[in-house]
């Protein structure tokens, strides 16, 4: 909603906007953007009267600022279909979906066209760092999306990426998320055959070949070509790590990556990224020097800052799948070292205990692992404990859980902390209090 908002901005429209608890970097570019945030939902902020509202999919009946608009009548719509209308309709619209890597890939793919001099608008979850904003409106054809299988709105169900209407369709993974609104993987990928089903004739799919999920979506009908990495497209020479890389398409080899990143799912974010690049025209060559110097979206294995020794990385990982491919990227690139993995469950599917059994195994990769427990989980951690390889603890206090953390951290360390809110600024809290 942040990025709608700076797109919004700078098409001409005075924007204001309201939320909960907006923290940075999203409050930060609201301010510099002079966008005017109301904290909160009082109905003061629509005097006076906007032209229209766009309401986010976190919003329910019930809420003061919905039941507002609802009673005064005035125009709604959703985020995902007014970008439909207003942005995405004549444009040729590189979407990047998946269960994980969206951010990374999108971002990714925006540098990629931008380092080739397309100037692409784009919109993403996150703010890559080699533009600064999470958004913009562009100077070309070309436009890059976050692609989210998450519902529209209240009023509209279907997933935001069926409004997105694709020429480039990158597909990374799919697993069971947003328990809250689906109810199997088979709900999941009916979204995206509905997906597929847009896509035009001279389009293109992109995926693993090995995600047998997306296999059963493309058996149900596609209609454009489709690539896949891990067939004509390989990844040669890979490093441990991941911070190096060769290119290969059907046996002849483009160059080899050697970038900042690590961890092998960013490999395949990598690989997704070159080619949606190449249907839109920019040489692999050409891709494999653009992302040399890409620099990853803000949260994901971010360096917030290195104290005495200690390493402190802040991360989105809030999935089983994510929270492991990130600590084995991390491992592969410390050796030996000491990796402290700090993890709030805070959405939705993890509080209603839809990853418990496989949540254990997730952090085998570290050393010792730091749990928050909010008070509004359905269902007791405690069994984590048993089920888990590594020495794990269970924390309900944030300043418990920072005392924890600071007793047992010594020199040498990588402390990374994985969540998809703000965890109660404990990420710069421990930064603080290890520089005291």
């Amino acid at each position: 909603m942040g990025g709608i908002a700076a797109i919004a901005k700078a098409m001409g429209h005075k924007v204001t906007g309201s939320d909960n608890n907006v923290y940075p970097p999203m409050s930060t570019q609201l301010e510099e953007l002079g966008i005017e945030l109301t904290q909160g939902f009082d109905d003061s902020q629509f005097d006076p009267q906007p032209d229209i509202v766009i309401i986010g999919n976190a919003l329910s009946r019930g809420n003061l600022a919905v039941e507002y608009v609802l009673n005064r009548g005035i125009p709604y719509t959703s985020g995902p279909q007014w970008l439909l209308e207003n942005v995405l309709k004549d444009r040729w619209v590189l979407a990047v979906s998946g269960t994980h890597g969206k951010t990374s890939t999108s971002s990714m793919l925006a540098w990629i066209l931008e380092f080739a001099g397309m100037s692409p608008g784009f919109l993403i979850g996150g703010i890559p760092q080699n533009f600064h904003i999470s958004a913009r409106l562009g100077e070309t054809p070309f436009f890059v999306i976050e692609a989210d299988e998450y519902d529209s709105a209240f009023f509209d169900k279907r997933s935001k990426f069926v409004h997105y209407r694709p020429r480039t369709l990158v597909i990374n993974n799919i697993e069971f998320d947003h328990a809250d609104i689906f109810d199997s993987i088979a709900d999941i990928q009916k979204q995206f055959h509905h997906l597929i089903r847009m896509l035009p004739g001279n389009g293109l799919v992109i995926a693993p070949k090995s995600d047998q999920h997306i296999t059963q979506v493309l058996d149900k009908g596609c209609w454009s070509p489709v690539q896949f990495v891990g067939s004509d497209w390989q990844v040669a020479n890979a490093l441990p790590d991941g911070s190096e890389f060769d290119v290969v398409y059907k046996g002849s080899a483009f160059g080899r990556v050697k970038w900042s990143l690590l961890g092998q799912h960013n490999v395949q974010n990598a690989m997704m990224a070159i080619i949606a690049a190449r249907h839109a025209g920019v040489l692999p060559s050409v891709a494999i020097e653009a992302l040399g110097s890409f620099i990853n979206a803000k949260r994901r294995m971010e360096v917030l800052g290195t104290v005495n020794g200690i390493t402190i990385y802040d991360d989105f990982a809030h999935h089983p799948t994510a929270i492991a491919t990130t600590l084995q990227g991390l491992r592969a690139k410390v050796g030996d070292a000491r990796i402290l993995a700090v993890l709030e469950p805070r959405s939705n599917t993890m509080k209603m205990g839809v990853h418990k059994q496989t949540l254990a195994k997730s952090w085998s990769a570290a050393d010792q692992v730091f749990i928050y427990q909010p008070g509004n989980l359905s269902w007791s951690m405690d069994t984590l404990l048993a089920q888990s390889d590594v020495t794990a603890s269970l924390h309900s206090d944030l300043d418990v859980l920072e005392k924890s953390i600071l007793s047992y951290v010594k020199p040498g360390d990588h402390v990374l902390i994985m969540s998809n809110g703000d965890f109660g600024g404990i990420h710069q809290r421990l930064l603080k209090k290890l520089s005291q």
